[in-house]
C-alpha cells in the first residue's frame, strides 16, 4: 500500500519529466526540425538543380512520400497527426488493461523505451529514404505521448489533492531545466565538432530519456491496489474502461472541463509542435543566423516556461485553477494574432517570451486541474486515458488544420490564425465549468 505524500516517491515521479522532456525539446522543437528542414532542402535543391548555397532561398521545399509529392512541413504535420491518432485510439484500451492488471508501470516502461529507441534510430535519417525516417518520428511520438498517460495517472495516487498544482508544476519545471541542459550539450557538440555531428544529438536524447527514467522506475510502486490478473485480459480491460466511462458520464464538472481542455490544449500543442517550422519559413533571419536565432528563442521559451509553471501554480492558489487558466488562454489568443504579423527576429523573441510564460503554466495547471477533479477511484489510468485521448484527438485536429490551412492558402501564417479559433472556443467553454462537481443521475 502506498502512502500519499511520500517525498522520495514524489521526487522519483518528478524525475520522469526531467527524463522525457528532452524528446519534446530536441526532437519536437529544436534540433530535429532544423535538421529536417536542412536535409530535405538540400535534397530538393539537388533534384531541381539549384546550387547548395542557394538552397536557403527555396520558398517551398517539396518531398516525395510513397510517391506523393507535398511540402516538407505539411508532411511533418501529417505524420505527427497520424501518431496522435494512434495514441488516441490505443491508450484508452491499454489503460483499461493497465487498471485491471495493475500494470501502469510496465506500460509506462514499454512506451518509454519505444520512444527512446526510435529517437536513437533518427541517427540514420536519410531524405532519400524518407519513409523510414518518418517512421522513426512516428514511433518516437507514440512512445512519448503514450508513456505520459500512465505517468500522469500516478499523480492522484502519490500526492494529496492540495499538492497537485505544486507537484505538477515542479515536474514541468524539472522538464524544462533538464531538456535545456541536454540541448546545450548537443549545441556544444555541434558547434565544436561541426554540423555533421547533429545526428549524435538523437542518440543522446534516447540515452538520456531511458537512463534518467530509471530513477522513476526504482521508486514508483507496482500494482498499487493489488489487482489480480485473470484470463481474458483484453476483454476485461475493455470492460474496465467501459465501467469507468459509465461513471465518467455521470460527472458534470469533469466533462465540461475536459471539453474545454480539448480545445485550448489543441491550440497549445499545435503551437509547440509547429512553431519551429513556422519560424524557419516566415521570420527574416540574417544570412546563416536562422538556426542560431531559433535556438536562442527556444532556450528563452524553456527558461520562461519554468518560471511560468511556478508562477501559475502560485496564482492558482490565490484565485483558483479555472480563473488562472482563463487568463492564460486569453493571452494565448493574443499570441496567435500577434504571430500573424511578426517578421523580424526581435519581434519573434518578444513573442517567444510571451509563449514561454504561458506554455509551462497552462500545461502544468491543465494536468493538475484534471487530477483534482477526478472522483475517488482505483482506475486512474483509465480516467487519464480520457484526458490523453482528448489531448491527442485535439492535436490530430490541430496539426491537420495547420497543414490544410497552408495547403489551401499557400501561407503558413493563416495556419496560425486557424489555431486561434481553438483557443477562443476553449476560453468560452471554461466559463461553463461548475465550481463544484455535480453528479448526473441517469433516468
Amino acid at each position: 500500500m502506498i502512502v500519499k505524500g511520500d517525498k522520495k516517491i514524489i521526487r522519483g515521479w518528478v524525475a520522469y519529466d526531467w527524463a522525457n522532456s528532452v524528446y519534446n525539446l530536441v526532437i519536437s522543437s529544436a534540433i530535429f526540425p532544423l535538421f529536417y528542414d536542412a536535409v530535405t532542402r538540400k535534397n530538393y535543391a539537388e533534384q531541381i538543380g539549384v546550387a547548395p548555397e542557394d538552397a536557403k532561398n527555396i520558398e517551398q521545399v517539396m518531398v516525395k512520400f510513397f510517391g506523393i509529392e507535398l511540402s516538407s512541413s505539411v508532411l511533418f504535420s501529417f505524420i505527427l497527426s497520424a501518431s496522435f491518432l494512434v495514441v488516441s485510439v490505443a491508450s484508452p484500451l491499454l489503460s483499461g488493461i493497465a487498471d485491471y492488471t495493475g500494470s501502469k508501470k510496465k506500460f509506462m516502461k514499454f512506451f518509454c523505451y519505444l520512444g527512446a529507441i526510435s529517437c536513437i534510430s533518427l541517427f540514420w535519417f536519410d531524405p532519400k529514404h524518407l519513409e523510414c525516417g518518418m517512421l522513426s518520428i512516428f514511433f518516437a511520438s507514440i512512445g512519448f505521448w503514450n508513456s505520459l498517460v500512465f505517468y500522469n495517472a500516478f499523480l492522484p495516487e502519490i500526492a494529496h489533492v492540495q499538492d497537485h498544482d505544486r507537484i505538477s508544476a515542479r515536474g514541468y519545471m524539472m522538464g524544462y531545466f533538464g531538456s535545456m541542459v541536454l540541448l546545450i550539450i548537443c549545441l556544444a557538440i555541434i558547434m565544436t565538432q561541426g554540423a555533421q555531428y547533429t545526428k549524435y544529438s538523437f542518440i543522446l536524447v534516447g540515452l538520456w530519456w531511458a537512463g534518467f527514467s530509471q530513477i522513476t522506475y526504482r521508486v514508483l510502486p507496482n500494482n498499487i491496489h493489488n489487482k489480480k490478473v485473470e484470463k481474458g485480459i483484453l476483454w476485461r480491460g475493455f470492460r474496465e474502461l467501459k465501467n469507468v466511462f459509465a461513471d465518467f458520464r455521470k460527472t458534470k464538472r469533469l466533462k465540461k472541463y475536459l471539453l474545454s481542455f480539448f480545445f485550448f490544449n489543441t491550440g497549445v500543442q499545435t503551437v509547440m509542435l509547429m512553431a519551429t517550422i513556422f519560424a524557419t519559413k516566415e521570420i527574416s533571419w540574417p544570412d546563416g543566423d536562422g538556426g542560431t536565432g531559433l535556438i536562442v528563442a527556444i532556450l528563452l521559451i524553456q527558461i520562461l516556461g519554468a518560471a511560468g509553471a511556478f508562477l501559475m501554480s502560485r496564482v492558482s492558489e490565490k484565485i483558483g485553477n479555472i480563473k488562472t487558466l482563463t487568463i492564460s488562454v486569453t493571452i494565448w489568443i493574443g499570441i496567435c494574432f500577434a504571430a500573424f504579423v511578426v517578421k523580424t527576429p526581435m519581434e519573434f523573441y518578444l513573442l517567444a517570451s510571451a509563449v514561454g510564460l504561458v506554455m509551462g503554466g497552462v500545461q502544468a495547471l491543465a494536468r493538475s486541474t484534471y487530477s483534482k477533479f477526478l472522483p475517488e477511484t482505483t482506475d486512474n489510468a483509465s480516467y487519464f486515458s480520457f484526458y490523453d485521448a482528448t489531448e491527442k484527438i485535439g492535436i490530430v485536429l490541430g496539426t491537420l488544420f495547420f497543414g490544410l490551412a497552408e495547403m489551401l492558402t499557400g501561407s503558413i501564417r493563416y495556419s496560425v490564425i486557424s489555431v486561434a479559433f481553438f483557443f477562443i472556443i476553449g476560453l468560452v467553454m471554461l466559463f461553463f465549468v461548475p465550481k463544484e462537481e455535480v453528479e448526473l443521475v441517469e433516468k
